[in-house]
């Protein structure tokens, strides 16, 4: 019994919750609904769907859902098909307690788009709730005297049961003396009173035993039953009175344990034990009972537990007096509870998105409510979020709230968002809740790959060896996953001639470039080509860069001779008079290397001669000659051996051998200096006329005498040996250009060329 009436207790306190939290929503546009309590689980309600007039789908695709406060899932709702059914028994009195109508509130939630419908529950009573006394044995100590028609209030019975099924009528056993009336209380309770009709004689029947009986108004009706035990005393003529037959006292919420509520006074007018009173409560609830004492003496009434607004906003109890002769008093106390702003608000998330795609305007991200069990400006409440974010809360229904994006969002810019949910009441001192969500953005391949340069320069020896890896290309993407993973290509060569395919590879997945075969620097010095980077997005992005590949030299050419020619003939004899100057020019060594660079400088050196001191070679443009005056003493032929370096690492040479031949009266036996001749173009016109005239007359002299010589000597012997040189057809030009070290020619000489045997 005493457990009954606790959960009832306790289902009342949620009852009145919910009644004030919906007094504060918005006014339902489905329903009402109605069920009886303790339906099966599964049972029918209503089809919401017909209700909204949506179609089979419809509700499955705006993805419907039902909302309870306090997460409750009493009915559950079949998306398919729009049935909203009983998801669990459903105790009437455990849900409302003595509360009539019992209303349940809820909502139904659409996300797609949002829509919010208020909607009640009406749980109708069945009488499944006997009447139950709290005091199984009442007694009472009536005096003989007791006056015909008095009352006597007995403990009435409870019912959990509402309505026509809650106590109804009182019944008393039968007897002489007594019958029982049915008195109702303002709060809707009724009572029973004992009514004497008889006067009472203790000598003649001292005690008197009844049975009061409970019954509802169910049909067929329940009841429950107490035994009332009367016992006769001597008279005692005046009953306590109350000072005031209504205590009305406010208290706040937040009061101590043991705090004065109030104190009651009554008086006696009798003296002695019938004059001395005891104070108790009057047929105490059991909420009342754990809230409430009373001092029996005093009459000081204190909280045996802490009051809560957001439970239970006021009591009503009786107080009862009683002298010692079994008179008693009553008096009614009213406690009202005073809100204290003492419940933080309460945030609710009904839906989560979460991650969302970039690039996307105005999309819902959070749908919340937010609620606050205070009262008044205690349980009024402001929601916010911080400023540098791009959302935006919007105010739905009442109590609900939407978190929207403000603009479209880059994922680039910012990938994660941590939001925090801020709601204050504008109570005092004002209190706050913090709630905290984590958005996520989801990539959208919206970035293409960027190569770190848009030109690379990549620089490779030749005579590299085949798949040498001579560089990289770089490049990164700004999106996450596939669209990041960049693939590596080579684009078609501007120039079709170029062999792009035989000479360089790329890996795909990291940009290394290689030489697929080895370079010569003398057939391709460089060559340029474009790459192209693609991510995996859909579609893919791309991006390209140019790279040329520069071609290094190395020393892998050696001089070559041009002149004196190298080609397995007859050697050439140069021909020196003996007459000749120190720095008489005999001939010219002209080479090239194919290298280029410090690869292609060449340098020349007298190697070996047959009379050393005799002549000298220029290094830095191969001239040969004489290093001194000839004598007679000297040999008439002479081998020089001149060898022609170049400047690489290692250096590479060639050598030549070049034949000269001493002669005596050759036609020209000085043939100056560049500085000399230069001296003389600048000397007088006659003096050049008498050296001309003069060289002439020598020469056609000469001439003449060399070929009467030859002459007689080819008659004397023809099997002497006789060294022979030739000359091309023709004479020569009078200038020829000198060969400088890269292998042209840039002195005059003239040469006169005669065809002798020597004996």
């Amino acid at each position: 019994m005493e457990i009954g009436w606790m959960c009832y207790l306790r289902q009342r306190q949620v009852l009145v919750f919910f009644v004030l939290l919906s007094m504060f929503g918005v006014g339902a546009e489905l329903g009402p609904y109605s069920v009886v309590e303790e339906m099966e689980k599964g049972s029918f309600v209503a089809n919401l769907g017909k209700d909204l007039g949506l179609g089979l789908t419809e509700m499955y695709n705006r993805r419907a859902r039902i909302i309870f406060q306090g997460n409750k899932e009493h009915l559950q709702l079949k998306v398919q098909t729009g049935d909203l059914l009983i998801n669990e028994k459903l105790d009437r009195e455990e849900l409302c307690g003595p509360a009539d109508p019992c209303l349940l509130y809820f909502q139904l939630l659409m996300e797609k788009p949002l829509e919010i419908f208020q909607a009640e529950l009406r749980v109708k009573d069945i009488n499944d709730n006997s009447p139950v006394f709290t005091e199984r044995e009442m007694i009472l100590r009536i005096p003989e005297n007791s006056p015909l028609g008095i009352a006597f209030p007995l403990s009435n019975a409870l019912d959990l049961d509402v309505g026509s099924n809650n106590v109804q009528n009182y019944k008393i056993s039968p007897n002489s003396h007594f019958r029982v009336l049915t008195r109702k209380l303002s709060d809707g309770r009724i009572y029973p009173e004992l009514v004497l009709e008889e006067e009472l004689d203790r000598e003649e029947e001292p005690e008197i035993v009844l049975t009061l009986t409970a019954l509802d108004g169910g049909s067929p009706p329940r009841y429950g039953t107490a035994q009332v035990r009367i016992e006769v005393v001597d008279s005692n003529d005046n009953a306590p009175q109350f000072e005031q037959p209504i205590y009305k006292v406010q208290i706040p919420e937040n009061s101590h344990v043991a705090s004065l509520v109030v104190t009651v006074s009554a008086r006696d007018l009798d003296s002695g034990v019938y004059g001395k009173i005891a104070y108790t409560l009057f047929q105490p609830s059991e909420d009342i009972s754990k809230t409430l004492e009373v001092n029996p003496v005093t009459g000081e009434i204190q909280l045996r537990k802490q009051v809560d607004f957001e439970t239970v906003q006021s009591y009503e109890v009786d107080i009862k007096a009683t002298d010692g002769g079994g008179l008693s008093g009553k008096c009614t106390l009213l406690l009202q509870v005073v809100d204290v702003n003492d419940n933080p608000p309460e945030v609710t998330m009904s839906a989560l998105t979460s991650p969302i795609l970039e690039n996307s305007p105005e999309i819902v991200v959070a749908v919340f409510s937010v609620s606050d069990p205070d009262s008044g400006d205690n349980g009024k409440t402001v929601s916010s979020i911080q400023d540098d974010l791009p959302f935006l809360l919007k105010p739905s229904v009442k109590n609900f709230y939407t978190l929207v994006t403000k603009r479209a969002l880059d994922r680039e810019e910012r990938a994660q968002y941590n939001i925090t949910i801020t709601v204050t009441d504008l109570g005092t001192p004002r209190l706050k809740t913090q709630h905290n969500i984590t958005v996520t953005v989801s990539d959208v391949n919206d970035n293409a790959p960027a190569f770190s340069q848009t030109t690379y320069t990549l620089r490779v020896r030749e005579n590299n060896s085949p798949a040498l890896h001579i560089g990289s290309v770089s490049a990164t993407d700004r999106d996450s996953g596939a669209n990041a993973q960049v693939t590596y290509s080579l684009l078609p060569p501007a120039d079709p001639q170029l062999p792009l395919a035989s000479l360089v590879s790329i890996n795909a997945d990291n940009g290394q470039l290689f030489a697929l075969r080895s370079l010569d620097y003398e057939a391709l010095r460089a060559f340029e080509f474009g790459v192209r980077a693609a991510d995996r997005g859909s579609p893919a992005l791309s991006s390209q860069a140019r790279v040329r590949v520069l071609v290094l030299d190395d020393n892998d050419n050696a001089p070559f001779v041009l002149y004196p020619p190298q080609n397995g003939s007859a050697p050439c004899t140069e021909l020196v008079p003996r007459a000749a100057e120190a720095g008489y020019l005999v001939t010219k060594v002209v080479a090239v290397d194919g290298d280029s660079g410090q690869n292609a400088w060449l340098s020349y050196q007298l190697l070996k001669a047959t009379e050393p001191g005799l002549f000298g070679v220029w290094a830095h443009n191969g001239e040969v000659r004489t290093a001194r005056l000839l004598s007679e003493r000297d040999a008439v032929k002479h081998r020089l051996v001149v060898l022609v370096k170049d400047n690489g690492e290692p250096p590479r040479s060639a050598s030549v051998t070049l034949h000269v031949l001493l002669v005596d009266g050759f036609s020209q036996p000085y043939l100056p200096l560049p500085e000399v001749a230069a001296a003389e173009a600048r000397a007088d016109p006659l003096t050049v006329y008498l050296v001309v005239a003069l060289a002439s007359v020598s020469s056609l002299f000469l001439f003449s005498v060399l070929v009467f010589v030859a002459v007689r000597l080819c008659r004397r012997s023809r099997a002497a040996s006789a060294g022979r040189c030739s000359a091309p057809e023709g004479r020569f030009p009078g200038h020829l250009v000198d060969v400088s070290g890269a292998g042209t020619l840039s002195q005059s000489y003239q040469y006169e060329f005669i065809q002798f045997h020597i004996l």
